[in-house]
């Protein structure tokens, strides 16, 4: 009996511990909730959670939820349907390219001095041509009195043609080192090289070389793999076909001439004689031709580090420029026309953007002017 007792005795204790816990936090709930501070960020919090995209949908009913689920299969197919008819362009491209093929390389004669264009073929008609008759007609009477060994008639095609390309846009600009200027003035033409029927995805760009003191290569590439298909595991994020990996070439450098590395001498002490020796090594250095050896995408899954990863965009961003606006558009590059037109869409998106600024202040301050409470 005495035992039994002592049982009661415990649970009974148990009951009121437990009675008392619950009420100490009931007691601490009430004094959190009477806090200003912690019922303005719950308000906050619930505010947020009521316009989220998200938070609706949860509250939607399960039938509805289930037709939103195919809604997404729908899209996923819709996807699917987009690459292939990204896939059909990638084809018309190829198609395309055969047809300019025959201007470029007219354009490539042009430029080399290999053939001369015929009267009608440089005919043209400019925005400020009696601009042009006016200092062209100075310009021929200047011409006549010079000697005849400056004649303009001894200067081969279009002297610097593609360097110039490089010196007019900040993108590739960036990139040429002092020491790579001789070099680039050796390159006679970039072409574009799309991949054939029924191979993975990709284009070339294919970089052709004088003969030059620097490296025995006619012609430098660099390789593009692209993709055209929904990624897996996020599908709706498919916008059409992408630069997932790039190959570059062998540069065979002449003795002496390789511009992306460079050789520094370094001191060297010995811990127990105390001797000194010089050595030399080769160490990177900055040159556009890095280009040519790019920074690879790991295939086995491992990430790369940030400055990697912003090389390798940047890299990409690099090759796209080159294959949709230098080489189709090059002449315009060279005059610094297609450079001024970039510049003026962009300057023409501000202002807008400003100018819709202005109007959205002028339409608040007539309401306050209009409001009687004011």
């Amino acid at each position: 009996m005495a035992d039994n007792s002592k049982t009661e005795d415990t649970a009974s204790d148990s009951v009121e511990a437990a009675k008392n816990a619950s009420d100490k936090k009931e007691k601490l709930a009430d004094q959190v909730m009477q806090n200003p501070q912690v019922l303005a960020a719950l308000q906050e919090r619930l505010d947020n959670t009521a316009l989220t995209p998200s938070s609706y949908i949860e509250t939607l009913p399960k039938a509805v939820k289930r037709r939103i689920d195919a809604l997404k299969q729908l899209q996923v197919k819709c996807a699917h349907i987009e690459a292939k008819f990204y896939e059909e362009v990638h084809d018309l491209e190829r198609k395309y390219a055969a047809l300019y093929q025959p201007l470029f390389d007219k354009r490539r004669e042009f430029i080399n001095g290999e053939a001369e264009p015929t009267d009608a073929e440089s005919e043209w008609h400019s925005e400020n041509e009696e601009e042009e008759k006016l200092a062209g007609d100075l310009k021929n009477v200047v011409v006549i009195e010079e000697k005849a060994e400056t004649e303009e008639t001894n200067v081969k095609g279009i002297p610097d043609f593609w360097f110039t390309i490089f010196r007019n846009v900040d993108m590739l600009s960036e990139l040429v080192q002092e020491y790579d200027e001789p070099i680039l003035k050796h390159l006679q033409d970039i072409k574009v090289k799309f991949s054939e029927p029924g191979q993975p995805m990709s284009f070339s760009l294919e970089f052709h070389f004088g003969p030059n003191d620097y490296f025995s290569n006619s012609v430098l590439t660099k390789t593009y793999k692209m993709k055209s298909e929904p990624d897996k595991t996020d599908p709706f994020s498919f916008e059409g076909p992408e630069i997932v990996d790039c190959d570059g070439c062998t540069i065979d450098w002449k003795k002496g001439k390789n511009v992306t590395v460079k050789t520094i001498k370094k001191k060297q002490k010995h811990k127990g004689r105390g001797t000194v020796r010089t050595i030399t090594k080769q160490v990177p250095n900055d040159s556009f031709f890095n280009f040519f050896s790019p920074i690879k995408v790991s295939g086995d899954g491992e990430s790369l580090d940030e400055d990697s990863e912003f090389t390798l965009a940047a890299d990409f961003e690099i090759g796209h420029f080159f294959r949709e606006r230098i080489v189709p558009r090059a002449v315009l590059y060279f005059t610094g026309e297609a450079i001024e037109d970039d510049d003026n869409f962009e300057e023409g998106e501000e202002g807008e953007e400003e100018e819709l600024e202005g109007e959205e202040e002028g339409e608040e301050e007539e309401d306050a002017e209009s409001d009687p409470k004011v």
